[in-house]
């Protein structure tokens, strides 16, 4: 199976979505996108209220763009630190029913060789080291395709953390933590960014075979109209 690898840096997270959800919506291949770093953006699943997720007085002040993107799950700060991957795929390319709880197992088993010897898993929704969150994950999961994307916090700015309120939907192991006290950095254990990029795409390539492209060449790839529903608020 041919997965096309798209692999950027520093391209605004609402672009990368933008991309994402044409990919998902408009094309049949199946592809993994990595982006080193965004302009610094709040991002909320599609369901998500931002009056209860966000200050929104202080990402205003500070003129922190708040997206709302076209999958579930939770909300986020970005910024320049911020490791994006997502991962689009048919579902009949695989065995395991495309619900969320294998699609996550899956992934889970796609990065423990990248992770080596760190105690990596997955726990509720999140990907964790011991018990300190290191990514998070949101899917789209639709007839014929799916799309599973993890924001991997390769570094991040404690003051950030004060634009996000603390939701009233949280993993069990949170144990109402503070955001500071539930997170981990992965540059405390990767040499460089660059490391774990090629790790992953050397152990990508384990399992199918990869076709490095652009991203001008992803967005030639889209030929049909689609809904579009990624915004800013």
């Amino acid at each position: 199976m041919t997965i096309f690898v798209i692999h950027t840096q520093n391209q605004d997270i609402y672009k990368q979505l933008e991309l994402e959800e044409a990919l998902l919506r408009a094309h049949e291949g199946n592809f993994c996108i990595i982006n080193e770093g965004s302009s610094p953006a709040v991002v909320m699943g599609i369901s998500g209220k931002a009056e209860e997720l966000v200050d929104l007085a202080k990402t205003k002040q500070d003129q922190i763009p708040v997206i709302k993107r076209f999958s579930g799950g939770g909300t986020v700060i970005v910024d320049e630190e911020t490791l994006f991957v997502t991962f689009i795929f048919q579902k009949d390319r695989f065995s395991f029913p495309a619900y969320p709880e294998p699609i996550m197992q899956w992934s889970e088993s796609i990065y423990q060789p990248v992770f080596g010897d760190v105690r990596f898993r997955l726990r509720e929704n999140d990907y964790v080291i011991d018990e300190k969150k290191c990514g998070g994950n949101a899917q789209y999961i639709k007839k014929d395709r799916w799309l599973h994307h993890t924001s991997f916090l390769w570094d991040y700015k404690d003051h950030f953390m004060d634009y996000l309120l603390h939701p009233k939907k949280t993993p069990s192991y949170r144990q109402d933590r503070k955001h500071v006290d539930f997170l981990c950095r992965l540059k405390d254990l990767f040499l460089t960014k660059s490391y774990f990029v090629e790790t992953l795409k050397k152990e990508l390539s384990q399992h199918f075979t990869v076709s490095e492209i652009s991203e001008n060449k992803a967005w030639e790839m889209i030929d049909k109209p689609y809904r579009k529903t990624t915004v800013v608020l």
